[in-house]
């Protein structure tokens, strides 16, 4: 049974100078009936900044920045920041992205008060590079993913590096806060390549050096999710931020399939549990949607659907996502026929 209904692009980029490559990839927050959009814009080059638009109800835009309102500002995002998440804790916005330097990509925040004002809080990502990663995710060898350890001890680590001629980091991408403290600590996913993990902290000081080793030295302890399904064939991320349900942790995540003719990405769905999301309720055996309309399946990178945010009205779950790296776009479904079809997977 198909679950969603395309509502088509409903963000395309401009001629304004900071974004007149694509907009895509977008963070949603709602508040009632107001839903603030915070893009990715792309200008030639690829250079990457946040713009901002405003929507009434779903799908609505009422109101579009003409500049950004976050922009690199350090070394670490000089090629830009992208894919930009959002997340409300009480009283605090998150705003989580990925900083960019042309080579390596590390995950940052900001934070606001305002969804106006944003303090730029740093990488809280770990930082080593790929023969430091391929040697603490090698102490477990037996008990990691075999994926991990091809793509970081045997391609990457002896192929980029010579290709680049440059000091290459891990890549840790996917950047997303949960929307309230578990078990009184902060509960963030992120991906180290190919899977989705979680982790918990009570300071983003608690990230030091030491941390980021124990933690990849154990990575298996930390997975939500590794690929499984064909459609996962290249690597996961997350998507958009974890919504809480009675019945879990509802999960939007983005998958990457492999072919001959390169990547496919689909929007995928999982449920975790509520009190300990490290533990899958279960995810669904196949794509909520994939590439299938021609702004999906053309654009600067084709066949790509990528899920980043959600809104809710009534019982309609709204997600946006970008589209063929070009546009912003949406489906909708019945958020409680998507929990009921993932509640009768489980295990």
């Amino acid at each position: 049974m198909e679950l969603v209904k395309r509502h088509g692009v409903i963000i395309e980029k401009t001629n304004n100078s900071f974004e007149n490559l694509g907009v895509l990839n977008p963070a949603v927050m709602q508040e009632g009936q107001t839903v603030h959009i915070f893009y990715r814009a792309v200008r030639e080059g690829n250079f990457s900044t946040i713009g901002y638009c405003e929507l009434e109800g779903p799908l609505k835009v009422i109101k579009r920045c003409k500049e950004p309102i976050f922009y690199p500002e350090c070394p670490e995002e000089f090629q830009g920041v992208e894919d930009p998440r959002v997340t409300k804790i009480e009283d605090t916005y998150y705003l989580s992205y990925s900083a960019y330097d042309g080579i390596n990509v590390f995950g940052a925040y900001a934070t606001s008060t305002d969804l106006k004002k944003f303090e730029r809080k740093g990488i809280i990502t770990p930082k080593f590079t790929f023969e430091e990663y391929s040697e603490l995710i090698k102490k477990n060898f037996k008990k990691i993913n075999l994926m991990h350890l091809m793509f970081y001890n045997l391609f990457i680590r002896y192929r980029l590096a010579e290709i680049m001629k440059s000091r290459i980091y891990v890549w840790d991408k996917n950047l997303m806060f949960f929307p309230k403290k578990i078990k009184g600590k902060f509960a963030v996913l992120h991906r180290l390549y190919p899977s989705i993990q979680i982790v918990y902290f009570d300071s983003p000081s608690d990230l030091t050096v030491d941390f980021w080793k124990d933690y990849i030295s154990n990575l298996q302890k930390h997975i939500v999710l590794i690929p499984k399904y064909e459609h996962e064939s290249g690597h996961i991320g997350g998507g958009c931020p974890p919504i809480e349900t009675e019945d879990g942790w509802l999960l939007i995540y983005h998958s990457a399939q492999l072919t001959e003719t390169g990547y496919i990405y689909h929007a995928c769905a999982a449920l975790l549990d509520l009190k300990n999301p490290k533990k899958l309720i279960a995810r669904l055996m196949r794509p909520l949607f994939s590439p299938q309309e021609d702004y999906e399946k053309e654009g600067y990178v084709n066949n790509v659907v990528f899920p980043t945010g959600t809104a809710i009205f009534g019982n309609e779950l709204y997600i946006y996502y970008g589209a063929a790296d070009s546009y912003v776009a949406a489906v909708s479904l019945d958020i409680n026929l998507l929990v009921n079809e993932l509640k009768a997977l489980k295990k």
